[in-house]
């Protein structure tokens, strides 16, 4: 049954299926329980996908009582929900040819004109199943895609009818993001059911029925400790989310009803398709919505992370037939609104004020998929925790062997059925460690907690243990590489076609007035809040060095109906130009992915114009060509190679008499005049490069994503020391041809423009070699148009290319989480830093995203310094290292207690002996945990060695460590346990037989002894009388060489360099250590008879203690000694590696070694087509495909 094919894909990474409950396979699953004392059910509550397939039996989605669903990742994740049926037949009382929704094509009205339709809920999707049993999912509690701009317009520009809006909201639901504050009995429930506490709870009975009450209330008490933290952490967060998302369910909005008018309703109240009208003052955003009329400013800092106001712009009534994200492309984010962003200002037009069609509700919106995000993360897939599970079934293993062992022992000597249970069910919990999932997370606790002194924040803790992997950092450039702030260097205008000398801002002659001059003043989307302008730093820079001033529409401009709710440019006190102002009438914001911005002005008094800036080579695509001067190429290289980061500024007059809300994005960006070049310098960090030499140093790639032109990513590369002086730089080239569906890729050597001088940036080097390159110091650089061609037609290059890939230019936000996705399938650990606004894809995507935000947690990534350095990102990789490297120490620290534990028991099990209460007590509480506690803290060592931690469990070294360390445990148990019985004082009837020979004297003043507190020491009888069946030589051996033994295990795997600080900086550990130790050998010397018959030592000969001493020495020495001279040499290990053939299995390991032995790669100064056909553009050699990278998959 778990092998069905689900019936219909749901959401992107996630499939769902149909189950039927079926009456018998219920009651057998009832009975099951009841005769499993529950054991059953509890099994079905931590497997939900086997509850499932127990009580249930497939079956299609119509008939389906039950839902499955399963993630689609590595670690199919299985839950299951409950559907409940709608009946939309009651709705059904309206005349067949009269549609009563505004779409009379939506899945909606269809299904109210077919009675035999239902609809399906089960709170993450509706569906639709229909009489000829076929199922249509429900368009995610929103608006269809398939609709156009201007069917939106027509359809939904004058609100839904009363009607159709109580329809849609009995099948859409409310819009709520309701997250309840879960009761904290439930929350208790829930922790107790953890595997972990009910075997805590399997353990804590066993105790009691041995008598073992002093532990077992010891861990009940440390249990109940914990389940209160965690219940109070998930209380708390609880609260927290609850608060998120309270404001959004309990927001009055106006809609404009059909018919009727406007209307304030509360938010809960909204559907798909009502309108919102936007009537001015801050608001929260209860839904995501289209705007369709009038102009917004938001904040989008809640999403983003970013505080900068984002200006959105009203859907244009464009007619396409495509539907209206086709048709806005990747700018369509510039018309909607998201749900929890806040509106800071609102401009009316001409129709009233501005206006807004609701897309989607509820969970289905911007913030509903945070929310969701937060409620359900991704898991880690962090080989670490996988490989502590099958440890841990190795030691369930280990521990029934041990089990096997004594009931054999005890059965065949006779003793009662109760006591053999009891005993062989104790090796469970002694082989098996109850705290270790506690331990393993105690050193993330403290990292986390170190991470946020230094100022970085973290919002999902087991990422922390994958940065101590990370190997491949990308970097954005603006404001994470380089200063955030941008300064006017200077503007290149143009004479005729021939560019003009640079003007500078700081000479103090100010530009004269001119179109280039209208661009700087004019074209931006800056807002005055709070009688502050605010905006893009660009922006700012761009507009201050106009002196103009930015003010509201007023009434001079507007008595006429001239500016109506127009934002007008004025003059400012400094500013030289006679102009009077200029009206802003409409905005197409700046897109990251369009990479241009452009606005229809006017001169007040004078005709409209079109201003547009953006990349240099995207607005040159939207000039006349006679426009666009022959030296535009040099020109933009020249200072691009200097570091600079160009704009490209362009015009052109507007016809009189056209309307600007009219005009689609298409009509007005075309037939453009060029104008020239705005100069911003923008500097590199001043801890930017010392920071990327430290990550080349540790062999950390760095690669840089940015949405800058390739020429200036190359630059600053350079500066920062990402590509080294010696190193070439090859271009790839890829594009699409015209008229065909196949495309080209070419490999073009760059010889990049020296500081003072200029000389072209591509140079075709005829008859260079790869060998004048030099083999492995070559980097690729490419741009995001040809990122995206690669992707759709040579995927099977693009893992060639990645691995030498150090520049990506001209990159949107889509394409930086596609680069992160397609790094992570090269098996490269990848971190991504930027500043958390366009990178927000790629920071979720990434396993370690670093957002460089002035708030304390920012949504778009796990981290988030709150310095905007990129000093944080080798910080996060130390103290990653170390958590890993604490986790590995903690892991095999607890294996070993355990296991000794574990051999000393079964020794002694020989002779139907054990430990004593007291005993386990002291080993358990007194040593262990404190060791649990305090081993973890040590801090990360400060510098950065060029290789990592091992990231698995299952590694050589690791395990014959452990191995190792077991076996000279058990050598020394044993040879304690045999030696002992072979001394001459030895009686195993008379455990007092020893000290009696040994010290006659002491015997015969036994009276003397007694007054002062030795009262045990009266004589053989009597000691006799307070045994309690567990006092022995061998017992009293075995217990003092397990205990110590564990405190040695403590101190030899207590790691330090290189990964972490030495362990002589863990004072508190050290201090800790140095108690418990005096205290064992105390233990050893002292003959204090009440302590003894307290913990069931019986006393020995001072030259059998001695001798002990030394057995623990001994084993010492060579523990130490085997873990630093052979487990923790490096050399040994590369040697071995080297002499056994070993080589890494990562995939981007077996490129590079490929391609080492590849003679003909890269492919310089030719060109490749995608049908594979070769054309070398100097020499003869012709390129191949290699079908192994092979992929039909679409990469974006």
């Amino acid at each position: 049954m778990g092998s069905t094919q689900p019936l219909l894909p749901l959401n992107p990474g996630k499939e769902i299926f149909g189950y039927k409950t079926q009456g018998c396979r219920k009651a057998m699953c009832i009975a099951g329980y009841i005769l499993s004392c529950g054991v059953l059910w509890l099994v079905f509550y931590w497997k939900p996908a086997w509850d499932v397939w127990a009580n249930c039996i497939p079956c299609s989605l119509q008939e389906a009582d039950i839902t499955l669903l399963r993630t689609t990742d590595e670690f199919q994740i299985y839950s299951w929900k409950k559907v409940t049926w709608i009946s939309v037949s009651s709705l059904n009382k309206f005349r067949a040819d009269y549609p009563i929704t505004a779409d009379e094509n939506s899945i909606i009205n269809k299904a109210i004109m077919k009675p035999d339709l239902k609809v399906s809920d089960f709170k993450t999707c509706l569906f639709w199943n229909d009489i000829i049993r076929k199922t249509f999912p429900l368009s995610s509690r929103s608006l269809e895609d398939s609709h156009t701009c201007s069917a939106i317009h027509a359809k939904f520009g004058s609100g839904l009818r009363c009607e159709e809006q109580e329809i849609r909201r009995l099948i859409c639901g409310p819009n709520a993001i309701d997250i309840q504050v879960v009761p904290v009995w439930k929350l208790l429930i829930k922790e107790v059911l953890n595997p972990f506490y009910v075997f805590q709870l399997f353990s804590v009975c066993l105790w009691f029925a041995e008598d073992y009450k002093e532990y077992a209330i010891a861990i009940i008490i440390m249990s109940l400790l914990s389940i209160a933290v965690t219940v109070y952490d998930l209380r708390k967060q609880s609260m927290k989310l609850h608060r998120l998302v309270e404001s959004h369910n309990s927001v009055r909005v106006t809609v404009c009803r059909k018919d009727e008018g406007f209307q304030e309703i509360e938010s809960c109240h909204l559907v798909p398709g009502d309108v919102l009208a936007l009537t001015g003052g801050k608001a929260l955003m209860p839904c995501d919505a289209i705007l369709i009329s009038g102009g917004c400013t938001v904040n989008e800092a809640m999403l983003t992370g970013e505080s900068t106001p984002v200006t959105k712009t009203h859907l244009p009534q464009a007619d396409d037939s495509r539907p209206w994200r086709t048709c806005c492309a990747e700018d369509y984010r510039r018309h909607v609104l998201f749900c929890g962003t806040e509106v800071i200002q609102t401009k009316a037009d001409g129709n009233g004020p501005a206006r807004a069609v609701v897309l989607r509700t509820g969970f289905n919106t911007a913030k509903g998929d945070l929310v969701r995000s937060i409620l359900y993360p991704k898991p880690t897939n962090f080989k670490l925790y996988r490989d502590a599970l099958r440890f841990l079934m190795c030691l369930i293993v280990f521990a029934t062997i041990g089990m096997i062992y004594a009931v054999c022992v005890f059965a065949l000597n006779g003793e009662e059925a109760g006591e053999v249970v009891k005993k062989a069910l104790d090796v469970i919990t002694i082989a098996v460690p109850p705290a270790l999932p506690a331990a393993l997370t105690t050193g993330i606790i403290y990292t986390q907690g170190r991470l946020k002194k230094k100022g970085i924040f973290c919002i999902n803790p087991q990422r922390i243990n994958v940065c101590g992997q990370l190997n491949l950092i990308c970097f954005d450039k603006t404001g994470t590489l380089t200063e955030d702030g941008l300064d006017l260097w200077g503007v290149i205008t143009l004479e005729g076609n021939s560019f003009q000398k640079v003007h500078s801002f700081t000479s103090g002659y100010s530009l004269p007035w001119g179109p280039m001059y209208g661009v700087m003043a004019s074209c931006h989307s800056l807002i005055v809040l709070d009688g502050k302008i605010q905006g893009d730093p660009l922006d700012l820079k761009m507009f201050e060095a106009t002196n103009w001033e930015i003010e509201d529409s007023c009434e001079d401009h507007v008595k006429n109906g001239e500016f109506p709710h127009a934002v007008v440019i004025k003059p400012g006190p400094k500013a030289s130009s006679v102009m009077e102002g200029i009206a802003i009438l409409h905005q197409f914001p700046f897109s990251s992915a369009l990479q241009r911005m452009s606005v229809i002005a006017q001169e007040i008094g004078g005709e409209q114009q079109v201003f547009m800036k953006g990349a240099p080579e995207t607005v040159a695509k939207f000039c006349r060509p006679e426009t666009m001067p022959p030296a535009f190429a040099s020109e933009l290289q020249l200072y691009a190679a200097r570091g600079f980061r160009v704009i490209g500024l362009a015009h052109k007059i507007l016809q009189a008499g056209r309307q600007a809300a009219g005009l689609t994005r298409e009509e007005v960006e075309s037939d453009l005049t060029f104008l020239g070049f705005l100069i911003m310098e923008n500097r590199l960090k001043a801890e930017t490069k010392p920071v990327l030499e430290e990550l080349s140093a540790a062999r950390i790639r760095s690669v840089m994503v940015t949405g800058d032109n390739i020429q200036t990513a190359v630059t600053v590369a350079r500066d920062a020391g990402m590509i080294s002086q010696t190193s070439q730089v090859i271009l790839i080239e890829a594009n699409e041809l015209s008229g065909s569906p196949s495309a080209s890729i070419t490999w073009k050597l760059l010889e990049e423009s020296k500081r003072n001088g200029y000389s072209n940036l591509v140079s075709e080097q005829r008859g260079k070699s790869l060998s004048e390159v030099g083999r492995s110091s070559y980097h690729f650089a490419m741009s995001g148009k040809s990122y995206q061609v690669i992707t759709q037609h040579f995927s099977y290059l693009l893992p060639k290319l990645l691995v030498n890939g150090t520049i990506f230019a001209r990159m949107s936000p889509g394409q930086k989480s596609s680069l992160v996705e397609e790094f992570q399938k090269l098996d490269y650990f990848v971190g991504m830093c930027g500043d958390g606004a366009n990178d927000c894809g790629a920071l979720k995507m990434a396993h370690a995203g670093i957002s460089l935000s002035e708030q304390e947690a920012s949504v778009a990534s796990p981290f988030t310094s709150r310095t905007p350095s990129i000093e944080c990102v080798p910080e996060l990789i130390r103290q990653g290292r170390a958590a890993l490297v604490t986790s590995f120490c903690m892991f095999k620290y607890m294996a070993l207690y355990s296991t000794i534990q574990y051999l000393g028991v079964l020794l002694l099990y020989w002779q139907l002996n054990s430990f004593g209460n007291y005993q386990f007590l002291f080993q358990d509480l007194a040593i262990t945990t404190v060791i649990g506690i305090t081993m973890s803290l040590n801090g990360a060592y400060p510098k950065l060695v060029p290789y990592r931690p091992p990231s698995q469990l299952i590694s050589p070294p690791l395990l014959l460590s452990v191995v190792l360390n077991i076996l000279f445990s058990l050598c020394m148990q044993v040879f304690g346990f045999v030696t002992v019985q072979k001394q001459p004082w030895y009686a195993q009837q008379n455990i007092y037989s020893a000290c009696l020979s040994e010290n006659k004297s002491h015997v015969e003043n036994s009276s003397s002894a007694a007054t002062i507190g030795f009262p045990g020491m009266e004589n053989a009888g009597a000691r006799e009388g307070v045994d309690n069946g567990y006092k022995s030589y061998e017992n009293t051996t075995v217990w003092l060489l397990s205990t110590i033994n564990c405190l040695l295990v403590a101190l030899v795997f207590s790691k330090g360099k290189p990964f972490r600080q030495p362990v002589y900086t863990n004072y508190i550990f050290v201090l800790v250590l140095a108690v418990q130790l005096g205290i064992c050998v105390f233990f050893v010397f002292a003959d204090i008879d009440s302590l003894y018959s307290r913990l069931d030592l019986v006393c020995t000969p001072t030259f059998w203690r001695i001798s002990m001493v030394i057995m623990l020495l001994v084993t010492f020495t060579v523990s130490f000694v085997v873990e630093e001279a052979v487990i923790e040499n490096r050399a040994l290990w590369m040697l071995l590696k080297k002499c056994f053939r070993y080589q890494s299995k990562s995939h981007y390991k077996r490129l590079q070694r490929m391609l080492e032995q590849d003679s003909a790669w890269p492919p310089l100064n030719e060109t490749v087509f995608s049908e594979s056909r070769g054309i070398p553009v100097e020499d003869t050699r012709v390129a191949y495909r290699n079908p192994v990278f092979e992929s039909n998959e679409d990469m974006l």
